[in-house]
Parts: C-alpha cells; sequence; structure tokens
C-alpha cells in the first residue's frame, strides 16, 4: 500500500495542498481498496491487490485535471448523510453544514413547515428532516437534473422530502403554502470573483448555480425576500447562505423588506457566511 500511496502523493504534489492530497489518499483507499481509516493505518506496508492499480491511476488522472474528487467518486458525505452528486449540482461544502446546525440550534415550532430553495443534491432538505423528523419538509430548484439527483438522494437515505420544480425568480407563476422557515443557498459569487476561486470549481461546477452579474448581485435574495413576505409565517425564520463580502448589503435590503432580527454568523474560517432573519 505504501507504493500507491507515494504514487498519489507525487502525481498530485504542486497541484493541491498537502493536507487536500493526504484527504485524496484516504478517499480513494477507502472507495477503490474498500480499506477503512484504521485498516490504512494498519496495513500500510502490506502490498495491494494488483487489480486496484487501474482504478486507482484512473481517478488519479482525473485529479489531475482537477475534476473534483466527489464526482469522480460520484457521492458525499453532508451532515452524516451519503449523497450523490453529479456535475448538474453543487458539491456540498462545510459552511452548508453550519447553517443547517444553526437551523437546528434555532428555536421553531413543534412541527415545522420548511421550504428549501435552490435544493440542488437536497443536502440542506435532506438533512433538516433527517434532524428533525417532525418537520414538513419541501425543496424546489430551477433545474430537472438537480430534482433527479436529489430525488435519488432522497431515496438512497430512506428520507421523506417533497421536491418540485419551480423558478424562484417567477414564484409568482406557482401555487405555495405558507411556511414556518424559509432557507436558501442561492447563487451568490459575483462574475467578478471568478479569478479567485479554484479551478475544480471553475471548470467542473454548474456556473448557473454558482454565479451573479455585479450589477445585481443580490437578485435572488431580493426575490427570495419577496417571496418570504407572502408565504412565511408571521415570526417565521428565514436563512441563507451568503457572500462573504455582501454582509451589509443583505443586512440592509432585508431591513427594508420588513424583516427583524437580521443576524449574520461566521463560519468556522471567520467568515460572513450565514444570515438568519424574522419575519
Amino acid at each position: 500500500m505504501e507504493a500507491t500511496i507515494q504514487y498519489i502523493e507525487q502525481e498530485l504534489h504542486g497541484l493541491y495542498p498537502k493536507n487536500e492530497v493526504t484527504a485524496f489518499v484516504r478517499l480513494i483507499l477507502e472507495n477503490v481498496c474498500g480499506l477503512n481509516y484504521t485498516e490504512q493505518v494498519l496495513l500500510r506496508k502490506e502490498k495491494l491487490d494488483s487489480r486496484f492499480g487501474k482504478p486507482v491511476t484512473e481517478i488519479v488522472a482525473r485529479l489531475k485535471t482537477y475534476e473534483p474528487i466527489q464526482y469522480i467518486l460520484g457521492h458525499t458525505e453532508f451532515f452524516g448523510l451519503k449523497l450523490k452528486v453529479t456535475p448538474a449540482v453543487l458539491i456540498p461544502r462545510p459552511e452548508t453544514e453550519e447553517l443547517v446546525q444553526w437551523i437546528t440550534q434555532t428555536e421553531l415550532p413543534a412541527s415545522p413547515a420548511i421550504l428549501d430553495i435552490g435544493t440542488g443534491s437536497g443536502c440542506i432538505a435532506l438533512a433538516l428532516k433527517n434532524q428533525l423528523p417532525q418537520a414538513t419538509v419541501d425543496a424546489t430548484d430551477i433545474s430537472d437534473a438537480a430534482l433527479e439527483t436529489a430525488g435519488e438522494n432522497a431515496a438512497l437515505n430512506g428520507i421523506d422530502v417533497g421536491f418540485f420544480q419551480a423558478d424562484i425568480l417567477r414564484w409568482e407563476d406557482f401555487t405555495w403554502k405558507m411556511f414556518d422557515v424559509i432557507v436558501s443557498n442561492p447563487p451568490y459569487v459575483r462574475e467578478s470573483e471568478k479569478e479567485a476561486m479554484f479551478p475544480n470549481v471553475l471548470k467542473y461546477e454548474p456556473e448557473s448555480a454558482l454565479f451573479v452579474h455585479d450589477n445585481n448581485p443580490l437578485l435572488f435574495y431580493r426575490r427570495i425576500a419577496e417571496f418570504a413576505q407572502r408565504y412565511l409565517q408571521k415570526n417565521g425564520r428565514l436563512f441563507f447562505e451568503i457572500n462573504e463580502n455582501m454582509g451589509g448589503e443583505m443586512k440592509k435590503m432585508l431591513s427594508v423588506h420588513g424583516f427583524t432580527g437580521i443576524g449574520i454568523k461566521k463560519d468556522l474560517f471567520g467568515k460572513e457566511r450565514m444570515l438568519r432573519c424574522q419575519r
């Protein structure tokens, strides 16, 4: 196994940070060779079966093009759930897990009605239903491909969430019910911020789920706020994942739309990444 580990590390050296390469090694050995972390440590000196050589080489070749490991393996972990991911959906991030945790720690009605807007892989909706089984959770996305992936993830984990297709920018065209919680992680990266992003994101993840024009960066937030004015229960909660550079603008916009108790929470890296307010 040691030779395989050295091969992966040498091939990816300089392309990724060292800690990320270490994570790749662990994931490859786990998914290709079926070895958990303890086995990887205990059997490090053992020779791997030659049949693992080709799939390891193929994964490394794809990683060298900056293809995300989650797309290569076809799945990822999120809030204790195993989720299928495809290039049709964004890869769930740790900061989004923090958003889910914040929601679950908030005082809510006994059986809240929750809506996740722009659900993608379904990660937020599924994690919330898993953590709050008494809740009724619905989720929407404009992408049929994303909704297909989200539905597969619901079936994979045995979690009951209602998924439906809708364009939130045209929410007036649809019939909705009232919700106690509305949450969204909409596109929020400005076009001018592209150059600062990693190639694995730019080359492979869906642009429509990432980017907004610089001349209207709050487009989705504003429309969701207008929607929430109509369909969020009185004293209901609105949660967003946000661009770390737009917290002030977000607070001002939501205040204008009549929301109160506006609070911003930093993620584990100290970035202003989550927002909560009340109708």
